[in-house]
């Protein structure tokens, strides 16, 4: 039984307002929930939101300290894990709000959560395989003849969706809408793509619902394949729900 979370985006409060709506106690610092279920992360933990490393720090203590939870990287998290390298990244779209967390730190601390995150970001899978491989959670979704497969085109489709390579006058690369095609038996519960409403289509969930543009964070709870969802306390920003393109 799992409980998938859509992308949080330094939202911590909104998290934690959500397990405990669904069920888990964080008696002991962490969520944890009676009945054992378990939760498992679209990606995009980072960026935009007020508490971006929290969420780090603490998916860290769920997946890697606890061994009690399912993290599959999103584009910010590649983009964070990047910088935290010391690589040329451009502290734009988001990463500039983490950044600023980041700065504000003492060294020590700095040099833990950089080290938490980059290991976090390593030993992650780039999707995620659940329930003997009916469920997969992933960050932007993934073709079904992709799905079992590690490479760069994978990679790409995961993190970006499927892009066609044209960009919006914004910068946003143009996606197609793969789920339209999807055609598999696999449930596929992604995010990265802001909805107004969780978005089911084929056997496929997005539950994005744009909770740091002020829409509401999301969890899909499997195998009833239901969701849950609390408000978001950020500002709506209207045009971040947008459309994909056919």
């Amino acid at each position: 039984m799992y409980d998938v979370i859509g992308d949080i985006h330094g939202c911590f409060r909104e998290f934690e307002a959500l397990t405990k709506k669904l069920g888990y106690e964080w008696d002991s610092g962490l969520p944890v929930h009676p009945a054992g279920r378990k939760l498992a992360f679209v990606g995009d933990l980072t960026d935009r939101g007020p508490e971006s490393l929290r969420v780090a720090e603490l998916v860290w203590r769920l997946v890697v300290e606890q061994g009690d939870a399912h993290y599959s990287p999103g584009n910010h998290c590649n983009k964070l894990y990047r910088f935290f390298l010391g690589r040329k990244v451009q502290t734009t779209h988001g990463l500039e709000t983490t950044v600023a967390e980041y700065e504000a730190l003492g060294r020590r601390e700095q040099k833990t959560i950089q080290h938490k995150f980059i290991q976090l970001y390593e030993q992650a899978p780039l999707y995620t395989l659940l329930d003997n491989g009916k469920l997969v959670v992933c960050h932007a979704g993934i073709r079904e003849d992709y799905i079992g497969k590690i490479n760069k085109k994978v990679e790409t489709f995961v993190l970006y969706g499927d892009i066609t390579g044209a960009k919006h006058p914004d910068g946003r690369p143009v996606r197609r809408d793969w789920a339209k095609q999807y055609t598999g038996k696999a449930w596929i519960v992604y995010g990265h793509t802001p909805v107004g409403e969780p978005r089911f289509i084929n056997h496929t969930v997005n539950i994005d619902t744009g909770a740091v543009f002020g829409g509401k964070l999301t969890a899909l709870r499997y195998p009833e394949m239901e969701t849950v969802s609390v408000p978001s306390s950020m500002p709506f920003v209207a045009e971040k729900f947008q459309p994909i393109e056919d």
